[in-house]
């Protein structure tokens, strides 16, 4: 009894140290242990299987219901013919859940707007008042790291706001990349957003940014943006290569932060990689658009630019120029109302998802193989 008690202080002795080395890696126990991982998820990511994060917010606010939820199971029936485990991730009943079942989908999809947008500055909201959210890009990070899931699919993300120097509008999404060793598989940003900028401000968080089978950055609903990608990368091998190089580096710094010893590599070697190698940002591949649905993303594309032209002359500036853009669009494109643009809008929205999942579980399976 005197040895077993003796044990029992010395582990707890132990546990309390190590929290105080990393008070984060605690917080990040508690955290896990309000999080519901579907088993499907937790036997995948057990076992090393390839896994991919989906955010859920196309879910409820991209598309009605039942559209929605039919785009939901199409995206993750992709993903598992690809050899990949999908996690949709959302809040449902103040519950974080990672992996969606059939019956919480369909009540995500048929709880549409209502269910609150979440980003991540809103998680413990949401939590705390037990209610619904559906994650956007930033808030699926986090929950997709806390497990340690290492490919998230999206559709495009958020960037810098035109005339972001007056209004300071910069998308958490681009912070919340700069801080999750997490690949995000999009077809880069908008058009109506500064992506000149938005590059800019990925370089100053250290999110590494290459373009798929693409020497150009996409503009989301078409292939060119007229900006020059950072880098390239040409298959799913190629990607699953430069995540795993950002995971050893990981490695490398967990291993010198918690004294865990490594066989074959020296201590002044192991050091000298923690110093060089520990790498906690984000990396970003951009997809363009598929050749067979850029007829649509070309239409409102060239919409977009030629309502941005006509802003600029009309010194139409600030918070008054996204709602001038959406308007201008809308006209341009025919619509009466917003139904025009948003039937093209969803339209390449779903394409782009489509194309982004079937190359992000491929992206996933690779990794997966690293050896």
């Amino acid at each position: 009894m005197a040895a077993s008690s003796s044990s029992s202080a010395a582990l707890y002795r132990i546990s309390n140290l190590q929290n105080h080395i990393s008070p984060l890696e605690a917080n990040n126990k508690q955290l896990r242990s309000i999080v519901k991982t579907s088993p499907q998820v937790s036997e995948a990511l057990s076992n090393g299987r390839a896994v991919v994060a989906l955010e859920s917010t196309i879910i409820s606010h991209g598309m009605p219901y039942p559209q929605n939820l039919q785009t939901a199971k199409e995206v993750e029936s992709i993903v598992r013919e690809n050899g990949a485990v999908p996690a949709t991730i959302a809040i449902l009943n103040g519950v974080p859940c990672i992996g969606l079942n059939e019956e919480e989908l369909e009540r995500l999809a048929s709880l549409g707007k209502s269910v609150q947008k979440t980003a991540g500055r809103d998680i413990a909201y949401v939590v705390a008042t037990r209610g619904n959210g559906a994650t956007t890009v930033s808030a699926t990070l986090f929950f997709a790291s806390m497990v340690g899931i290492q490919v998230f699919v999206t559709g495009g993300i958020g960037g810098v706001h035109r005339h972001a120097n007056q209004t300071m509008d910069i998308s958490s999404d681009l912070t919340a990349l700069g801080r999750t060793p997490i690949a995000v598989i999009s077809a880069g940003v908008k058009s109506i957003l500064d992506i000149p900028k938005t590059l800019e401000y990925l370089e100053t968080q250290e999110v590494y940014v290459a373009a798929y089978k693409s020497d150009e950055f996409p503009a989301f609903f078409t292939e060119k943006s007229g900006c020059k990608a950072p880098s390239r990368v040409d298959s799913p091998e190629d990607c699953a290569r430069v995540i795993g190089k950002c995971r050893l580096c990981l490695k490398f710094s967990f291993s010198y932060k918690y004294f865990i010893s490594l066989t074959t590599v020296r201590k002044p070697l192991l050091s000298d990689a923690n110093k060089k190698l520990n790498r906690q940002a984000g990396i970003l591949f951009a997809v363009p658009i598929p050749k067979q649905h850029s007829a649509a993303g070309n239409l409102i594309e060239s919409a977009t630019q030629r309502a941005l032209t006509e802003a600029r002359e009309q010194n139409v500036t600030g918070n008054a120029e996204t709602p001038f853009l959406l308007a201008r669009v809308n006209e341009l494109t025919g619509g009466t109302s917003l139904a025009a643009i948003e039937f093209l809008d969803t339209v390449s929205d779903i394409a782009l998802v489509k194309n982004n999942a079937l190359i992000g579980s491929q992206i996933a399976v690779a990794l997966s193989q690293l050896t």
